[in-house]
């Protein structure tokens, strides 16, 4: 009864991982479960209050534009225009449910059976099934920590095929936390010009970024690189909006704008307008609620960084933005006895009830991956739980 494209897609990893802990949980256990990229913040009250008023106003009482309302796309050109200096017309935006959704459907817009599209790795899980169901085929470029996780021109040039419609760029990036300077997106940008490769620009974590370290919007860089480009980004992150499934497309390409509205029209007909309105006054109010998260994830990175660094056999660089660690468990798994990471994480969820997603999920099996997105006294638990699990393991292999 299924179509074959049914059978082929490859169940989410972050979201059975959380569901497991879910059970464990119901069960009465004590679970830490760092699984979803899910902000612990409510969302800002300012915007919830918007959400009220426009119930209240009858606001939401009706369809909208099945690509949104003007004054968020407006609001949307805005921010671009105040945080990169780059413009936009209401005309380039299309807004939907969620930056998942709007990545599904750009998939589905530009992508023909036998396309290509170039995926650095590690990656989040869902860019390769969304590609596939489009008909496409993966072309997984591989990075590796001594390059920070950044994929090199050199790289996608040994990739590319004659093939190949697209690649995605995620930065900071999930999961390893990297960003991109703005010299390295300079000569990607270039690059994909060059070879008429269309940049899919994932910025979901745009404003999540710690130290001295900068986002660049790679459409920002240049006119030939923005005419090149599709910008995709939403509120789930930065405004800790999940619930509210509001995502976002900025190109200049008329051709997918309309296609992608198409699809849009025929797929939910619009966003719900309660989170357009809320979205509104996410993005044209105050963004102080902004810095104050990523102020606390930054002081969460530092703490939980310098706890999980020193477990035996992990090794991990220090992210820049988003909120994951990856750590490289190779040497765990061989000081422990283990043969592979999913069993690893099976049983560290099992005996010391600590959830994290496996990173073969994200296109590298000798990683895991763990979410700090949650209260700072859990996350130093968790630590404590996995240190004591890994050094629990290599005894029983000593003894």
């Amino acid at each position: 009864m299924l179509s074959q494209r049914t059978k082929q897609i490859e169940e989410s990893a972050t979201l059975a991982m959380a569901q497991k802990a879910r059970q464990l949980i119901e069960q009465g256990i004590d679970v830490i479960s760092l699984t979803l990229g899910e902000p612990d913040f409510p969302t800002p009250k300012h915007v919830k209050q918007a959400a009220i008023q426009a119930i209240e106003a009858g606001l939401s009482d009706h369809y909208t534009n099945a690509t949104g309302i003007m004054p968020l796309k407006q609001a949307i050109i805005d921010f671009h225009q105040t945080f990169d200096d780059v413009s936009y017309s209401v005309k380039d935006v299309v807004v939907g449910t969620g930056a998942k959704h709007i990545l599904y459907v750009l998939f589905q817009t530009i992508i023909e059976k036998g396309d290509d599209v170039l995926i650095p790795t590690p990656y989040w899980v869902s860019y390769s099934e969304q590609v596939r169901l489009a008909g496409g085929q993966c072309l997984f470029v591989k990075t590796t920590i001594d390059t920070d996780y950044k994929v090199s021109v050199k790289q996608l040039d040994e990739a590319y095929t004659s093939n190949t419609k697209a690649l995605i760029l995620n930065s900071p990036t999930n999961p390893t936390g990297s960003v991109y300077s703005k010299e390295e997106l300079q000569e990607i940008g270039e690059w994909a010009v060059k070879h008429n490769v269309l940049i899919i620009a994932d910025e979901i974590y745009y404003r999540l970024v710690y130290g001295n370290t900068q986002s660049i919007c790679i459409a920002s860089l240049s006119e030939r690189i923005q005419q090149n480009t599709v910008i995709i980004n939403g509120l789930a992150k930065s405004f800790a909006m999940t619930g509210w499934r509001v995502g976002y497309a900025l190109s200049k390409r008329e051709d997918i704008i309309y296609g992608m509205s198409q699809i849009i029209s025929h797929e939910t007909s619009n966003l719900t307008a309660v989170s357009q309105y809320a979205a509104l006054e996410a993005l044209s109010g105050t963004q102080q609620v902004v810095e104050e998260m990523r102020r606390a994830f930054e002081q969460r990175l530092n703490i939980f960084y310098d706890k999980i660094k020193t477990i035996p056999g992990f090794e991990l660089a220090k992210p820049k933005g988003a909120f994951y660690l990856f750590p490289n468990i190779k040497n765990t798994l061989e000081l422990t006895g283990y043969t592979s990471v999913n069993k690893f994480v099976e049983d560290l969820l099992e005996e010391a009830h600590v959830a994290v997603v496996s990173g073969d999920a994200f296109g590298d099996d000798e990683c895991i991956r763990m979410s700090y997105a949650g209260d700072i006294e859990r996350l130093l638990e968790a630590a404590s739980r996995i240190r004591a699990f890994v050094e629990e393991k290599i005894s029983q292999r000593e003894s």
